[in-house]
């Protein structure tokens, strides 16, 4: 039949929201689950990417509603920061990559595109197209509770936020390095970037070299090494500058005098000069006085540091290469009038090294390309000498000493002298949403989030031990950002948010007014409606006693200009639904948001309110690729939902891979999962009238063993989150069950009797409320056809009940002689006219039950069992066929311990009746053949080829012709 999805989607959209079937409120008689979402940025339509995430917490939510749980699912608009500014002011600038984007990408028109100039256009244009995306996709959010962070009550709400942290002393003022955007003069972070790139970045000591009275600058990570220091490196095509650096004369690249001005150095440029003046200078080692010469180096890059590189090629096997190579050259050596006559100093021992340790380490590496060998070995000798290495005799009183402690000492030594600076890095080129590259900027006077205080870490560090992280692989990696974490800068001087309380000059930046908001959602429903009115009268006290108890709910309703009623009633709100049972998020946001939303839950709120589970997924790939505009591959949400339904958007986002997975987004996959929902709906138009019939057969009992233990799994796989593989279980496990119930009830030209339609319509009562998370429209509906009347949300999660064994053991015992049987014809190539089949002699079923229970205790040795059978009368025929004990241990052994449980339960399992039930479909499956079942004690058997003898409990054997 053909379904018209568009129809069936709007139809449900329009219920839900008249049954205000998804609106959450305190019921002290049932259990609540709190389960929320990252909120978006509105500025861009969400794509497939986005929808993983989304949908994996609407499926949790679903399912839990469908488990009996009075689940909260809200959703809001993240509207501060800078992502949005950013945007505007591109427009505004008629930047050509984002203009095609909206064009072709976005399908928007001029006209909507040019009112994008105002910030908050772009914000509510596509906060109105994203809402509308989740809804078309069939989230179940209480849209009661939506809010945006520029709202005037979620500003009071930042505000008392901060007030309370800096009560607490975790907010600081002082000097410490951030990102930095130098267009906008804003600290940026992962939202503020174009690709949502985290800006981090690399602490190097700046070792002041000298010329006479010039000071040559060079970046390190190794400042221990500098005792092996043989020559530096510059760039001979390299145009550096001679620059007044804080009053001293440095050469550096140009590149590095803009990067040391952000640093808060006072630079003044005099003069250029090329990279190949420099070459064949002498200079002096601060720490040791020792003559290096300066050599050429193409690789040195300007943007590098500052543009000159120390060398150490006894430990940097980079140096060791290009020393070497550079001696070989006499050519270049000739050009710049050098004699290379460098060698390599030793300075660190280390176990498994000896001799030059470069040298070997680039030996240790197996062979490939040159580059991927250098940084191999430079990885695998730096991380060794780090935690093994000691210092030798020539580095005077560091002799003897770790590696680990020697640096740190180096280091503090230099500074206090004078021979060292700081400089701080990128690690990777960023770019601001605004278009500018971004740099690291060492800000003074600004506010920071302690993130790096002790006693804070620790309780964040306690949080996670307690808290259900899926998947469970995720938990170290928080541990690791809690353990990094350093200050991070909270405020801005630009951007949409709310302003810092005590210094209105700085706005709160977005990563910092998004840690704890998921408690705001059990205030927003009462400011929407209109109950808190008066917003400019609340104040801290309000949320005090709301989200921590504090105060006295009279006091704060006259203060706030309140009745008391409302504010009782709030924290009633809070109390019921806080803390937050589950938080889903994407794996992009473990080192800043997810960890910060940990942070900050402990520094506030008491331990029983800390959140309980974080859930973490992977990202989404377009058909094997990365999703990017280049590649033309980001479909708009809802453009999928409107070529292909939302449903079968909704599977394929959730079938192709476990969790912390990358899904593979495939259409070969929605065209796939698409047939399987029609499929649904055909069934229902099949069922749909059928009466209640007691099962009759045992292919029904089966069927209804099936459902229950399908409906067990499907749960159990749930409750771990694994949704892919409980997708399996309904779609895919679930539909091979059908099939060979239908060839089962075929065979006996039972298909359309009363008994076999009120199976199927079980079946599909069963499966249908097991899709309900995932495929919500599709199931609803078909629940309706059905004849039922209210939601399936309200039928719950279908029964387990009890496993019918003997009825499984049948439907198993068929499945598997059939495909023995087809088994044995492909070997033969016969085309079989008669079929024998020999169930196994009365005395081989209680010896199967003995080697099964041993098995089942851990007992296989096979010795042992033999003289325990022996001793039994009824099983000591044994002794004549020791052979047959031995397949029967293989047998048990090879079979999935479901297998084996099941055998436990069934006393007297009649081989030969099942069989004999089955024997129409042997027939059908193999062209009509003659069945013929004996037994293998049988002595009117019809056995030429004496094949009986091999028969064993659950594994007939098989004679043909």
């Amino acid at each position: 039949m053909s379904v018209d999805w568009h129809a069936i989607e709007g139809k449900w959209i329009k219920r839900w929201e008249e049954q205000k079937a998804f609106e959450a409120n305190p019921d002290p008689s049932r259990k609540k689950y709190f389960v929320t979402v990252a909120y978006p940025y509105p500025n861009s339509p969400q794509h497939i990417g986005h929808g993983r995430t989304y949908t994996l917490a609407d499926a949790h939510a679903r399912y839990m509603r469908m488990k009996g749980y009075n689940v909260l699912f809200p959703m809001g608009f993240h509207y501060t920061g800078t992502p949005i500014l950013g945007m505007s002011r591109r427009v505004a600038a008629g930047d050509k990559d984002l203009l095609d984007t909206f064009h072709n990408v976005y399908r928007l028109t001029d006209d909507v595109i040019a009112t994008f100039v105002e910030p908050v256009k772009i914000a509510s244009y596509f906060h109105h197209e994203i809402k509308q995306g989740m809804k078309e996709m069939g989230y179940s959010m209480d849209w009661r509770r939506e809010f945006t962070t520029i709202d005037r009550m979620y500003s009071k709400f930042i505000t008392w936020q901060f007030d309370t942290l800096k009560k607490k002393g975790l907010i600081v003022q002082g000097s410490h390095p951030v990102g930095w955007c130098p267009r906008d003069q804003n600290p940026v972070s992962q939202h503020d970037t174009m690709g949502d790139v985290e800006p981090d970045f690399t602490e190097y000591v700046l070792v002041k070299f000298r010329r006479g009275n010039v000071i040559i600058p060079a970046a390190t990570l190794r400042p221990e090494t500098i005792f092996g220091v043989t020559n530096m490196w510059v760039n001979p095509d390299v145009e550096y500058v001679e620059a007044s650096v804080d009053g001293e004369k440095w050469i550096i690249s140009k590149e590095a005098a803009r990067k040391l001005e952000f640093l808060n150095h006072t630079v003044r440029i005099e003069k250029a000069t090329r990279g190949s003046e420099m070459v064949g200078w002498e200079i002096e080692n601060p720490l040791n006085n020792a003559k290096i010469p300066m050599y050429p180096a193409a690789f040195v890059e300007a943007t590098s540091g500052t543009g000159v590189v120390m060398s150490v090629p006894a430990h940097a096997p980079y140096d060791y290469q290009a020393l070497a190579d550079l001696k070989s050259n006499n050519e270049l050596q000739k050009k710049f009038g050098i004699k290379v006559s460098a060698e390599p100093i030793v300075i660190i021992e280390s176990e498994g090294y000896s001799l030059v340790p470069a040298a070997q380490a680039i030996e240790k590496v197996v062979p490939g390309p040159k580059e991927d060998r250098l940084e191999k070995a430079t990885s695998d000798l730096y991380s060794h000498e780090f935690y093994k290495g000691k210092m030798l005799a020539n580095t005077g009183k560091y002799a003897g000493r770790p590696v680990a402690e020697a640096k740190n000492e180096v280091k503090e030594e230099m500074l206090k002298a004078g021979m060292t600076s700081a400089m701080y890095e990128l690690n990777n080129p960023v770019r601001c949403r605004c278009g500018a590259e971004c740099v690291v900027k060492l800000l003074s006077d600004q506010w920071f989030l302690n993130y790096g205080d002790k006693n804070w870490k620790a309780l964040a560090h306690e949080c996670i031990q307690k808290m259900d992280v899926v998947p469970q692989d995720i938990r170290q990696e928080f541990d690791y950002v809690i353990d990094w974490l350093r200050e991070r800068a909270c405020a801005r001087k630009s951007g949409l948010g709310t302003k810092l309380p005590w210094d209105p000059e700085w706005i709160i930046e977005s990563l910092s007014d998004s840690v704890i908001y998921m408690a705001y959602y059990t205030i927003a429903r009462f400011v929407n409606a209109g109950a808190i009115a008066d917003i400019d009268s609340v104040n801290d006290s309000f949320f005090d006693y709301v989200l921590l108890g504090l105060g006295d709910p009279g006091k704060v309703a006259q203060e706030c200009k309140l009745s008391k009623d409302i504010v009782e009633q709030v924290r009633s709100e809070f109390s019921y639904f806080y803390p937050v049972d589950s938080r889903h998020s994407g794996r992009d946001l473990v080192p800043n948001h997810l960890s910060f939303f940990i942070f900050n839950h402990v520094a506030i709120f008491t331990r029983d309110l800390w959140p309980g589970q974080v859930v973490v997924n992977g990202s989404v790939l377009m058909e094997g690729k990365k999703m990017s505009k280049s590649l033309g591959n980001i479909i708009p949400l809802r453009a999928a939902i409107a070529e292909h339904g939302a449903d079968t958007i909704r599977l394929a986002m959730l079938v192709s891979a476990e969790i912390l997975q990358d899904a593979d987004f495939s259409f070969d996959t929605v065209r796939g999962i698409k047939s399987k929902l029609s499929g649904v709906f055909d069934m229902a138009g099949r069922v749909k009238d059928a009466n209640a019939v007691a099962p009759e057969q045992v292919e029904d009992r089966w069927l209804a063993s099936r459902l229950a233990r399908a409906s067990t799994i499907t749960a159990e796989s749930m409750d771990r989150l694994r949704v892919r593989e409980a997708i399996h279980h309904i779609l895919y496990s679930l539909e091979q069950d059908l099939q060979w119930y239908e060839k089962r009830v075929s065979a006996k030209n039972r298909q359309d009797s009363p008994a076999a339609l009120s199976v199927l319509a079980q079946y599909l009562k069963a499966q249908v409320r097991m899709l309900a998370p995932f495929a919500p429209f599709t199931a609803e509906e078909v629940w309706e056809r059905l004849g039922n009347k209210d939601s399936i949300t309200k039928a719950g999660w279908p029964e387990s009940g009890g496993a019918d064994s003997e009825a499984e053991e049948t439907e198993f015992l068929l499945q598997s002689l059939i495909a023995d049987i087809q088994s044995i014809i492909k070997v033969t190539k016969m085309e079989p006219r008669k079929i024998v089949i020999y169930t196994r002699a009365a005395w081989k079923e209680p010896a199967y039950r003995t080697i099964l229970a041993n098995i089942m205790q851990g007992k296989t040795n096979f010795g042992e069992t033999m003289k325990q059978l022996i001793a039994n009368p009824e099983t000591a025929k044994v002794k004549a066929d020791p052979n047959a004990v031995k397949k029967m241990q293989e047998d048990i052994l090879s079979a999935p311990v479901e297998a084996r449980e099941r055998r436990l339960k069934v006393m007297q399992f009649d081989e030969a009746s099942a069989i004999r039930d089955g024997a129409g479909l042997i027939a059908k499956e193999f062209a009509g053949a003659e069945v013929i079942v004996n037994a293998e004690d049988d002595p009117d058997r019809y056995d030429p080829k004496g094949k009986a003898k091999f028969a064993r409990p659950y594994k007939p054997a098989v004679y043909m012709e």
